[in-house]
């Protein structure tokens, strides 16, 4: 497996690892080299339990390398995992590497919480096209191929271990991965094999066999990636406030009756679009979940460091609805703070 992204890539690389499959992240150089010397360590809380357990990879079945992306060759690789941010793809290296990922014509899953155009591009009734401003550089998608494409609904929240090494990561929330399928059988055959000996890993040592939460799940339909478009409306991009950042248990809890407002109108958006209430997760469960989240989104910390680009799920639900003659008051502001947000970073950055 060739992992896009050493950041939230190595919650999945962890789990994969364990199951006992290969990995090589691709990263920058000093990452890459710490990687290799000392691997990886996810901190995982165990269900049912308040005790957290460290997935070490030098201990783990499965062997890990890493490679910055000038020297990731992905031909011979069963299976392309994209868990860099969207506008890390726009950097030249990165860029190469996708294209030749696209030649050599690995599948990929995407665990991004932005879906790649090719995925959209997959579901009847959306102009994709028209959705390329949402994207940091939209070109650098064209060399996929819609067939060779899928993506997850991302719902583990994971990030670096707070004033820890790089090669360190919290998982905050351990739900799983909901991945649509391929159009391909046999790449969907792929994947439910990966969920099946992910299913049956464990970990050892100690009294007894633990069992450890963040499971991949295959569905049928290519719906179930959108369940996340509420959780990030109504959570993550709300951490932006006109004073600053605030926690997601903040965004949602602070007011939960304007927050279960914006999440329903998510899901009729979702719904409009050919979802199904199996396919999406209900406001109850999602708040329920968010209290756990403790810090603000991974967007909020990128536009408050002065980031001037970030993913942009805000404006590409936005877009959506306009194709569906569906407006949301609410969405419309939280787009128009962050455009505001990243044209402040922007004029600060050096000419």
């Amino acid at each position: 497996m060739l992992i896009f992204g050493a950041s939230y890539g190595s919650l999945f690389a962890a789990k994969l690892l364990l199951a006992g499959h290969d990995v090589q992240l691709v990263c920058l150089p000093a990452e890459a080299s710490l990687i290799d010397r000392e691997g990886i360590r996810v901190a995982l809380p165990v269900k049912g339990s308040e005790e957290v357990r460290s997935l070490d990879s030098r201990m783990l079945p499965g062997r890990l390398s890493a490679r910055p992306p000038g020297e990731v060759n992905p031909a011979g690789f069963d299976l392309v995992v994209l868990a860099m941010q969207e506008p890390q793809y726009r950097f030249d290296d990165v860029r190469a590497l996708l294209a030749s990922v696209a030649a050599h014509k690995v599948p990929c899953l995407s665990i991004m919480n932005m879906p790649p155009p090719p995925f959209l591009a997959r579901i009847p009734g959306i102009d994709a096209e028209s959705c390329r401003p949402c994207y940091t550089e939209p070109a650098v998608w064209s060399v996929l191929d819609p067939q060779l494409i899928t993506h997850c609904s991302a719902d583990p929240q994971a990030s670096r271990a707070a004033g820890g090494p790089l090669n360190s990561i919290d998982v905050r929330l351990p739900s799983n991965f909901k991945c649509g399928r391929f159009e391909d059988e046999a790449h969907n055959a792929m994947l439910r094999s990966l969920a099946a000996s992910i299913d049956s890993s464990s970990l050892t040592g100690g009294p007894g066999r633990v069992e450890l939460p963040v499971k991949l799940r295959v569905h049928e339909s290519i719906f179930v990636p959108l369940a996340k478009w509420p959780m990030l409306i109504t959570g993550n991009y709300r951490c932006v406030t006109t004073d600053g950042i605030r926690s997601i248990e903040s965004a949602v809890h602070s007011d939960l009756e304007a927050s279960r407002s914006v999440y329903e109108w998510v899901l009729e958006l979702c719904r409009s679009l050919g979802a199904s209430a199996e396919d999406l997760v209900s406001f109850e469960k999602y708040a329920a979940a968010a209290r756990f989240l403790k810090g603000p989104s991974s967007a909020a910390r990128a536009l408050a460091g002065g980031a001037a680009h970030i993913e942009r799920v805000d404006k590409l639900v936005q877009l959506l609805a306009l194709q569906r003659r569906m407006e949301s008051p609410v969405l419309n502001e939280i787009v128009a703070r962050v455009d505001q947000n990243l044209s402040r970073n922007s004029c600060a950055l050096p000419a």
